[in-house]
């Protein structure tokens, strides 16, 4: 089930052929926070966040935000952001950028979600570095879960096999401890790193069985074979999904960027 595929941006002929992208798909419609990617936090829109944190990574070549809406093409243009225009059919940040990959010259994509106002550059570089130095097809992060994590269905668990390569995903409480102990329950963190023929693939296979049933695309490639490398994170920094998040994470933003401003002894941008 393929994608429309654009005409490169004149970006994507810059880019050396082992280059990893960093891109950022991002979508107007939201059903629970419409808008999401232009609400304002801290005084800036939310994927201008995301963009500033993503360009401190140091391992990607572009950093690019993804998008089939001109709202949020004109505010990355605003704030001097590389953007990208994308087919309206896209189903899926995956298939996003699937419909512009196949014209990059770039080794990897790290896929970095937009609704990530706090996401941590040095995971971006963890992903993109893991795509330098291996082979695996994708791969991504997890952390340890916190106790009211591990009934919560909107914070997706993963378990892992002992080479590390993710054996299920799940909004469930997973793995179930009947004895006490054994392994502990780890907290996936949504970023994924593909080589550029993957994130194609996956963007051609139908949606799955478990994909379905979980409302998780990652399910996908592993119901198609495709192993995914799962790398250790210490913390899993909070998103936003809902209006109580956006306040939670604009109190985190002020306290970051008034602690900052303190160390420097000026201004700080978040």
């Amino acid at each position: 089930m393929g994608v429309t595929i654009i005409q490169p941006n004149r970006n994507d002929l810059k880019m050396s052929a082992d280059a990893i992208i960093g891109a950022i798909p991002a979508r107007f419609a939201a059903s629970r926070l419409p808008g999401k990617p232009l609400r304002e936090i801290a005084g800036r829109p939310m994927i201008e966040h995301v963009y500033r944190r993503a360009l401190r990574a140091t391992t990607l070549e572009r950093v690019v935000v993804l998008t089939d809406d001109r709202r949020i093409a004109e505010v990355v243009e605003g704030f001097g952001g590389d953007v990208q225009m994308t087919p309206q059919d896209c189903r899926s940040g995956t298939d996003r950028i699937a419909s512009v990959a196949g014209q990059w010259r770039a080794k990897g994509v790290v896929n970095i979600q937009g609704d990530e106002p706090l996401i941590d550059p040095e995971a971006i570089d963890s992903i993109a570095r893991h795509l330098l130095d291996h082979d695996d097809a994708m791969v991504t992060l997890a952390a340890p879960a916190a106790e009211e994590d591990v009934a919560n269905p909107n914070v997706v668990k993963v378990v892992t096999d002992l080479q590390g390569y993710a054996l299920y995903f799940s909004r469930s409480g997973i793995p179930f401890a009947r004895q006490g102990s054994g392994a502990s329950p780890r907290k996936h963190v949504g970023i994924y790193g593909y080589r550029r023929d993957t994130v194609l693939r996956l963007a051609d296979l139908a949606p799955t069985p478990l994909e379905i049933s979980e409302s998780l695309e990652q399910l996908r490639a592993l119901e198609n074979g495709i192993a995914i490398r799962v790398l250790a994170a210490a913390a899993a920094r909070p998103g936003v999904d809902t209006a109580e998040d956006l306040a939670r994470v604009e109190a985190l933003l002020r306290a970051e960027g008034q602690s900052t401003s303190k160390a420097r002894g000026g201004e700080a941008v978040p």
